[in-house]
């Protein structure tokens, strides 16, 4: 057994050591690398997967995984799961042609650029063909590795969140258009009077920068062991550590809410992925539990802090020093309904709390027509547009503010959207049960979020990905998953906000 782990360790030493080249190379792609580059990256990428695809599937990988699966009751908690998440990724990916992977990621690694220079033409076409053999690609996928309980879809969908697919997310969706949607409905027939000229306004990037360092003090992000850069679409990445995180924002200056509420969400992320427990980074079960569980956090920060009276309370004095001429004269209560209103809106990332689940829906309806062949990928576009028009009753003009505005298929990522609606519940019911312990909103008034990051990290961060997500979840919130708690959490907040009656 000692000889089995010491080969094992020796194998995920490897591992890591190729992620990590991986996640350093799509840094660079996403923040500075220079336009010119990328078909001679997209050539050292394919050497670097097919590379790491040996090490996965070696003769000694597979002896070495095999045998401590056989023996994995001998084995400590932590390292009994991650031989099981490594059997299982063995398994899949032992069916999978090494020429078919190997061209799937060096596609990948011009992908994201490709789909960058699209949006900014605003021109489908222009992506079309890298979509369909990215497409193609998860659609043989699928075909390799599904097994008689996982079919289609599914396969990637239980991917991003073990233990979810199509039947649970059409239960939760199903409870989200029967009674969320009506009341979403009711909200956007009000108007919520605020004088809201000031968002009219040019905020300098440069000043909004600055305030994001503000924001890394409030959310006390460990500046030694993280970043921020710019890119097309905020997201963020480690490295394999929880000593090297970060996150990518981007700056409008017509809509200068955009680039806070990205931050907030982004260093959400980077704070789970900060917390989780030192020792666990020479593993494979470091870093966040689940998708969902990822964006729980994300969405947490975001929404139910970033969005509240309380932050804003202690933070909007640091927000007008920044911008004291656009924000002159706008009080507390005004900021709060502003940053707080629902209105049906094209952007999935600029949407509000509220209706964000009704984006997040309209991806979902699509992928799972695009996986059972109902939808051509020339036609997405207009499908998209009438998806958008069905549920949220708006026009959409070019295919920048449709089709094109999220870089997740660039990615790959079929079957990763219904994690931020999931995400968004897991939130609202995690925010319930941390409730019943302090006052979370009120410690927000000194002015930090130390207190809510402490209690986050003891149940949940420290735990990386040791464990499946339902256990992660159940261990942070105290029950199993009921959405109930995020309707309740909604028609609360936004009841009051518009003086309807809950």
């Amino acid at each position: 057994m000692e000889k089995l782990i010491a080969q094992y360790e020796n194998i995920r030493r490897r591992m890591k050591a190729y992620l990590f080249a991986n996640n350093l190379a799509n840094w660079d792609s996403t923040t500075e690398a220079p336009k010119g580059c990328f078909d001679n990256r997209s050539v050292q990428m394919g050497v670097l997967n097919e590379e790491y695809y040996k090490l996965q599937t070696g003769e000694e990988t597979v002896a070495v995984i095999d045998a401590l699966f056989a023996r994995r009751e001998e084995l400590n908690p932590i390292l009994k799961h991650e031989i099981a998440e490594r059997k299982e990724a063995l398994d899949k990916i032992k069916k999978v042609p090494m020429n078919e992977y190997v061209d799937f990621m060096t596609l990948l690694g011009s992908s994201e650029h490709v789909w960058a220079q699209a949006k900014k033409a605003s021109d489908w076409k222009m992506f079309l063909p890298l979509f369909e053999k990215i497409l193609a690609f998860q659609k043989k996928y699928v075909k390799y590795v599904e097994t008689k309980n996982l079919k289609g879809y599914d396969v990637l969908l239980d991917e991003f969140e073990k233990g979810y697919t199509t039947k649970e997310y059409d239960k939760f969706f199903e409870v989200l258009k029967t009674d969320l949607v009506p009341f979403v409905k009711k909200v956007l027939t009000k108007d919520l009077q605020i004088d809201d000229s000031f968002n009219k306004q040019l905020f300098p990037a440069e000043k909004q920068k600055q305030f994001m360092l503000h924001l890394q003090t409030v959310m006390n992000f460990d500046k030694d062991h993280g970043l921020m850069k710019e890119s097309e679409h905020p997201f963020t990445t480690n490295f394999g550590s929880c000593t090297d995180v970060r996150f990518t924002n981007h700056y409008y200056e017509n809509l200068f809410a955009s680039a806070i509420f990205s931050a907030i969400h982004e260093m959400g992320h980077a704070t789970y992925e900060m917390q989780v427990d030192p020792a666990l980074d020479q593993t494979l079960s470091g870093g966040g539990g689940s998708m969902a569980l990822h964006e729980s956090q994300s969405r947490f920060y975001e929404n139910i802090l970033g969005r509240s009276k309380e932050f804003w309370r202690a933070n909007l004095p640091a927000l007008r020093k920044v911008f004291p001429k656009q924000l002159k004269g706008v009080s507390l209560e005004t900021f709060y309904r502003f940053i707080n209103r629902s209105q049906a809106s094209l952007i999935r990332t600029e949407a509000d709390e509220l209706t964000y689940p009704i984006h997040v829906m309209i991806r979902y309806d699509l992928e799972r027509a695009l996986f059972n062949d109902e939808i051509a990928p020339a036609d997405l576009p207009k499908a998209w547009n009438q998806k958008v028009k069905e549920y949220l009753g708006l026009d959409v003009p070019n295919d920048k503010e449709g089709v094109l505005q999220d870089v997740h298929w660039a990615w790959g990522y079929f079957g990763y959207f219904p994690t931020y609606a999931l995400g968004s519940a897991y939130a609202a019911q995690i925010f319930a049960k941390m409730n019943s312990e302090f006052k979370v909103l009120k410690s927000l008034e000194s002015g930090s979020t130390k207190q809510i990051n402490e209690w986050l990290k003891d149940r949940l961060h420290k735990y990386g990905s040791t464990k499946y997500p339902k256990e992660l979840f159940k261990g942070v919130a105290g029950a199993n998953f009921d959405p109930k708690y995020y309707l309740k959490y909604l028609v609360k907040k936004y009841s009051k906000i518009y003086g309807l009656k809950p």
